[in-house]
């Protein structure tokens, strides 16, 4: 990557001063783009690609590394969802300059708070001899450490010395040695190695025509595979000590994160990425309709859901198709409200069960996935069926025409159609509606009985519903039908074991994984769908650890480094259905 000159010219007229705003932005932009530059030479890549860390990832980030009180304000570039996953579009998108622009006043930000007078003794871990000025020696011991954290390797001495040459200059100037490390630290948190995954490899003695992941990449899509996080420094050890080359070394690792309660966040992460939960915050009700829905109970309803499978399948450690049989979860007093159940607990959360006989079984009666899939003031068991096939049953759903009439599924006072079955057999029997209905109707159908917020009715507009559903050729009543095919046909449980290969390397199987992915379905049957040994499996295999050539040129030293897309893109666009 091109470096600044060690010392900063001010030599021209209006060049802004050191450590001013529109200085940081002016030096810290010709950083970002110079270093983009530097890696998006060449056609696009395949297998290998710079992936771009979501918003959650930077800011589990920036926890792990300076705390959790180090607060994040601004706004992000959106992620954006290819194939169903965020995890996949990571590699298609790109910052653009107005981007580039949120990204530094967020580093800036950040930057002030962990050189702040209280946190100096905690963060910068020396003290300069004079605080009025420069510092190198306090200034490399504080970019070598948290670079090497933030940037997922060991800084090189270039990496430090530039960043040394533009803290010693700025405190020269400010006369103020924790302003140049403030600007210091800025450069690594816009740098390209933080803001995305650089994935290297290096070429695979035992087969030449496969390309295997340098030890630090392995770190890094290890530590956000299974945290969701940056590498931690027993990782970072392990990787610069050339242990995840070696079958006993990756073992060792896989085996510690697995162990750490910190594994039940990357679950989280994962099954949110699934279940489309980023979409959350689009969602709105009427609130004439739904007085009691609101942001926070959208919000706990998210976190009830994720709590639910990661006790299920990480903590307790039980078969993945009772995600959809279960009548366990966790309750807050809100939602204990919402759902009339009993909560003992003040605050906070406490685990309790459903009661035999009520209707909510398995992630699928969930007011978070409910909502979600609904309209504003109706339900919509096009939505619900749509997500069933696509989120848990990885079945594409043909798009609706652009030319659709959706007034019949959407006049809800319609004397003749009162119930949203009526309006969408009406609906469906309209020229090019039937094909794509029949897919997706009869499973949402089938959670009719929860209105658009995601409650109980047993009746619409005075009509009692019919929560009668077809999924694969089999007929079932209600959630709990539901999820009772959902566990039985297996089709759910493959599903799972394509979407964790996906999320976990960030693209679509290539054509020869297509076999080893069929393995992993089967030794996850024969594992008794224990979710983490899916997990370890996945993770231990060469499919995680290598990649295909790439067409693109080698950097020094024989690594092939990821390109950059060209642009940004946005996520597939959604049509609208009934």
């Amino acid at each position: 990557m091109p470096k600044p000159a060690s010392s900063i010219d001010r030599s021209r007229r209006g060049l802004p001063r050191a450590g001013s705003c529109s200085f940081t932005t002016l030096l810290l932009s010709s950083v970002f783009f110079l270093g983009l530059a530097c890696f998006d030479s060449g056609p696009p890549v395949g297998p290998i690609a710079m992936r771009r860390i979501t918003a959650d990832q930077y800011r589990q980030t920036i926890a792990d590394v300076f705390g959790p009180e180090i607060k994040i304000v601004g706004r992000f570039e959106p992620d954006a969802r290819r194939n169903g996953l965020l995890a996949v579009g990571t590699a298609w998108v790109s910052i653009t300059p107005a981007g580039f622009e949120q990204y530094d006043a967020i580093a800036r930000r950040i930057a002030e708070q962990v050189v702040a007078p209280e946190n100096r003794e905690r963060l910068v871990g020396c003290t300069p001899a004079d605080p009025e000025g420069p510092g190198a020696a306090c200034s490399e011991q504080f970019i070598r450490h948290f670079g090497r954290r933030l940037l997922r390797r060991r800084l090189e001495d270039e990496d430090i010395g530039w960043r040394v040459a533009i803290a010693e200059e700025a405190a020269r100037q400010m006369g103020d040695f924790y302003v140049g490390l403030r600007m210091a630290l800025s450069s690594i948190l816009v740098a390209p190695e933080f803001l995305f995954r650089v994935e290297r490899a290096v070429s695979d003695p035992e087969s030449p025509d496969r390309l295997r992941l340098t030890d630090h990449s392995i770190a890094t899509r290890l530590s956000f595979f299974l945290w969701n996080t940056t590498p931690d420094e027993e990782l970072l050890q392990a990787a610069e000590r050339g242990e995840l080359a070696t079958d006993a070394g990756l073992a060792r690792q896989i085996d510690r994160l697995l162990a750490s309660p910190r594994l039940e966040k990357g679950v989280e992460a994962f099954f949110s990425d699934v279940l489309g939960f980023d979409e959350l915050e689009d969602v709105s009700k009427d609130p004439i309709l739904f007085p009691r829905f609101s942001r926070k109970i959208l919000k706990d309803a998210r976190q009830q859901t994720l709590r639910t499978v990661a006790d299920h399948l990480i903590v307790r450690g039980e078969d993945f198709r009772e995600i959809f049989t279960t009548r366990r979860t966790f309750m807050n007093r809100t939602l204990g409200v919402v759902y009339r159940v009993p909560v003992k607990t003040a605050e906070g959360w406490e685990a309790t069960e459903f009661p035999p006989g009520s209707p909510r079984v398995g992630l699928q009666s969930h007011l978070s996935i409910l909502a979600l899939h609904s309209h504003p003031g109706r339900t919509s068991a096009t939505l619900r069926g749509i997500f069933v096939r696509e989120a848990l049953l990885c079945q594409d759903v043909p798009a609706a025409p652009a030319d659709v009439d959706f007034n019949v599924v959407q006049d809800v006072h319609n004397p003749d159609l009162k119930t949203a079955r009526e309006r969408l057999i009406a609906h469906s029997s309209e020229r090019g509606c039937a094909n794509c209905h029949k897919l997706v109707d009869p499973i949402g159908l089938a959670l009719e009985n929860f209105d658009g917020a995601g409650i109980w009715r047993s009746t619409e507009n005075g009509v009692p519903i019919d929560a009668g559903g077809e999924l694969e050729g089999m007929e079932f009543v209600g959630a709990e039908g539901l999820g009772r095919v959902l566990y039985e046909t297996g089709t759910a449980s493959a599903c799972a074991v394509r979407n964790l290969f996906r999320y976990a390397v960030g693209r679509d199987p290539e054509k020869g994984e297509r076999f080893f992915v069929r393995d992993l379905e089967d030794r996850f049957a024969e594992e008794g769908y224990r979710f983490a040994a899916l997990i370890r499996a996945l993770a231990m295999s060469e499919s995680f650890r290598s990649a295909s050539e790439p067409r693109q040129l080698e950097s020094a030293g024989g690594e092939r480094v990821a390109n950059l897309p060209a642009a940004a893109t946005n996520a597939e666009p959604g049509e609208e259905a009934g």
